[in-house]
């Protein structure tokens, strides 16, 4: 089967028309006619990444977050970005990004998130269409049975492996319904306040942001890289459900920037 194969079948799930504007999803680096030798799914794209992939003998990397989200003016080896471009071209392999695509894909990152919290009856916050596609930024589902607050915040620290969960006042009622947008998604907190949600779920957010929601909804935030982690099982399951015989690989490597001491 060859890499530009293995591409359309995940575009087809996340199509490139679902991205942001502002966003670089898709082919980044490479040529795709050769014939794939396996694919390594991770999160972002590094040096070590990229080496990893060599080493398991990959000619595919397909990640969440693109490597190349600015203009390259030059390819001199200057930064990490232009090292990663050198080194896959020298290899001959091919970098695929699924970014704001796969954020917005009914069966995406929201909703990997909300399958390993154990949330049912999983939908988009607010459901758009294009050409027939489904497509949403946020996603909202329930517990089975709610949660205290305290018990909430102990379930996403073991679920995501986070060593704290950012969170303001904890809420003095139950927890069923949750909204949930992976990354950077406080963008949609003021929807889910507005729609009465009990609990908010994202990446990342500004302290300014957290003022003025006490007792209204429960803020939970775990880090980028851990709400986005098991991204790379939505590419494992797609290309073993499309791409019968390619050899997938999630990486080793674990690419999160951001230490706790």
């Amino acid at each position: 089967m060859k890499i530009k194969e293995v591409i359309e079948a995940l575009e087809r799930f996340a199509p490139l028309p679902l991205q942001e504007s502002w966003d670089n999803a898709g082919l980044q680096v490479g040529l795709t006619e050769a014939e794939v030798s396996g694919a390594l799914l991770c999160l972002d794209v590094t040096e070590r990444i990229v080496d990893e992939a060599a080493q398991k003998g990959c000619n595919l990397i397909v990640s969440h977050h693109p490597l190349i989200f600015r203009k390259l003016s030059r390819l001199t080896g200057e930064d990490y970005v232009q090292r990663c471009v050198m080194k896959a071209l020298a290899q001959g392999i091919v970098i695929l990004s699924l970014h704001t695509n796969m954020d917005n894909a009914k069966g995406g990152v929201n909703y990997k998130i909300a399958e390993k919290m154990g949330l049912t009856d999983v939908r988009f916050m607010s459901a758009k269409e294009m050409n027939g596609v489904e497509y949403g930024s946020g996603v909202v589902g329930c517990f089975a049975e709610p949660l205290a607050a305290d018990d909430f915040i102990i379930l996403l620290k073991r679920v995501f492996g986070v060593e704290c969960v950012q969170a303001n006042e904890l809420l003095r009622r139950p927890i069923r319904t949750v909204a949930i947008c992976g990354g950077s998604g406080s963008f949609l907190l003021d929807d889910a306040a507005n729609a009465g949600i009990d609990a908010f779920v994202t990446g990342e957010m500004h302290y300014h942001e957290y003022f003025g929601r006490e007792q209204q909804i429960q803020i939970a935030v775990i880090g980028h890289y851990q709400s986005e982690q098991f991204t790379s099982e939505i590419f494992r399951e797609i290309i073993e459900n499309s791409c019968e015989g390619v050899k997938c690989f999630i990486a080793d490597t674990c690419t999160n920037p951001i230490m706790y001491f």
